[in-house]
């Protein structure tokens, strides 16, 4: 009888629910609807709105070109990306309006220009308007504690629509990795889209170390001891990966800096048919300048590091491995050795590393030979570069690395990581002749210092010419060639 009655009961609620389907359906498709349209108002409105802002005084429309770089005002390669496209599209196409859309309130337009001179040597030609976004807090890694790759992602659809809001441009090019801004400019603000992607939000290497159960900078350990959030975390990257795909492939065209990014960007957007690779500049010419004799201006070696203090640089390691060479003697008595980190701080959060870095260092013992240059001018970082040795690289499948390109164009011998674009890219073999060394650990690094130091000085200077040779496929004029050549389908 009991039974009976369950069966009863539960055909009622299948019943229920029967009935709410046909009007929920309804409810649904007339929300969809409603949305559709007031989306398609909001564009008309933007169109209109733009077309009163792209009028110039004598009457004619003027093509808007817009950059999205909220942190335009760091040093980091990046950046010198930003400035070196503005720079040759200001080339080609000098009537146009160019915007730039920055969070870094706290400077005025002209600081920032004279900082992209002071950090790249680098000078517009021609005005650039600066949009001053406040809420770039948003897209600050430190809001999100967990799930920061989608909060930073949802962030950014917010930081977009302020920046929609207060400026509709005719094309509109992400240079800064922000996909989940790209369908916003190009379905709300009827914009020409392109992206320049330096390194993929999500990438198969990242759902590989989750799906290993290892350690890494994307999976904190009390992930990888725990079977059930390993699997939760896997699905959560999958799904992200999923949606990363959809709105990277809204891009008309796409730019990726380098082998390693091509790869894993046509695995996700899958838009090969608009996809290419082009160098990020590097301001080869200049480095090249510096004279290649074997340096002995100061007694001992320096020893260099370029790049944002970022945590996917891991840093750490390359204090670990100095300390380690030190500590094993591997070569002449400590005071001839000096490690110097060069490189821009962002944020407060950046700030931060560096003063974890410094304790590092004063816990190995090896303070007295560490130094810190931060956000320096370019001057003093050529003049450090033409000094040193070795320049050392330790981020792990770092997608180009400029800095890696600056230090052999100096005339420094690179140490780089065994992955990424070093790897494939740039420390390769130059007409049969070694450009450089690769390491992967701390006792890999510390080995392969004491090996290059140990080198005669003849044979030094043979792997300076050869890698100096093989840096000019990465120069300002070939990055402007190449860029100028795949964003053309955005101005036809």
């Amino acid at each position: 009888m009991a039974a009976g009655e369950r069966s009863w009961c539960l055909c009622k609620l299948l019943r229920f629910f029967y009935s709410l389907f046909f009007p929920g359906l309804i409810v649904c498709g007339t929300l969809c609807v409603c949305l559709v349209i007031v989306l398609w108002g909001i564009r008309l409105l933007l169109q209109r709105k733009k077309k009163l802002v792209s009028t110039s005084k004598n009457g004619k429309n003027q093509m808007v070109i817009a950059f999205f770089h909220p942190y335009c005002n760091a040093g980091g390669g990046g950046e010198r990306v930003l400035w070196c496209a503005l720079r040759a599209l200001q080339k080609k196409y000098p009537e146009a309006v160019y915007v730039v859309y920055t969070g870094d309130v706290n400077v005025n337009g002209q600081q920032i220009l004279e900082g992209a001179f002071r950090r790249f040597n680098i000078r517009l030609i021609h005005p650039v308007q600066f949009v001053f976004l406040r809420k770039r807090y948003l897209v600050e890694d430190s809001l999100y504690p967990h799930f920061t790759l989608l909060g930073q992602s949802l962030g950014s659809i917010f930081l977009g629509w302020e920046a929609l809001m207060q400026c509709v441009p005719d094309v509109y090019i992400d240079s800064m990795g922000y996909a989940f801004t790209l369908p916003l400019f190009k379905y709300i603000g009827g914009c020409q889209v392109g992206s320049y992607v330096h390194y993929p939000t999500i990438s198969t290497d990242m759902l590989s170390v989750v799906k290993n159960q290892n350690i890494g900078f994307n999976n904190a350990a009390f992930i990888t001891r725990n079977p059930f959030l390993s699997k939760v975390k896997l699905i959560y990257y999958y799904l992200f990966a999923f949606i990363y795909g959809l709105v990277g492939s809204c891009s008309d065209v796409v730019m990726v800096n380098s082998s390693w990014t091509l790869n894993h960007i046509l695995s996700l957007w899958k838009v090969g048919n608009c996809t290419n690779i082009v160098y990020p500049p590097c301001d080869v010419q200049t480095f090249l300048d510096i004279p290649l004799h074997e340096k002995k201006m100061t007694p001992g070696h320096l020893l260099v590091s370029v790049g944002q203090f970022r945590p996917e640089k891991n840093h750490p390691l390359q204090i670990r491995a100095f300390a380690k060479l030190l500590n094993k003697k591997m070569v002449e008595s400590p005071p001839s050795l000096k490690l110097v980190f060069i490189g821009g701080c962002r944020n407060k959060d950046d700030e931060l590393r560096v003063n974890q870095l410094r304790r590092l260092s004063e816990d190995l013992g090896v303070q007295e030979y560490v130094e810190f240059k931060i956000n320096i001018p370019f001057d003093e970082l050529k003049n450090y570069l033409s000094e040193a040795t070795i320049g050392l690289h330790t981020m792990w499948n770092e997608h180009f690395g400029i800095g890696v390109v600056e230090c052999m164009a100096a005339g420094t011998i690179i140490l780089a990581h065994n992955s990424g674009g070093p790897k494939l890219d740039i420390v390769v073999p130059h007409e049969g002749d070694i450009t450089g060394f690769l390491a992967e650990s701390e006792e890999d690094y510390a080995e392969t210092i004491a090996h290059i130091l140990s080198m005669s000085a003849e044979k030094r200077l043979q792997i300076r010419k050869s890698a100096r040779a093989s840096v000019s496929r990465f120069s300002d004029q070939e990055f402007e060639v190449t860029f100028l050549s795949s964003v053309e389908k955005l101005f036809k």
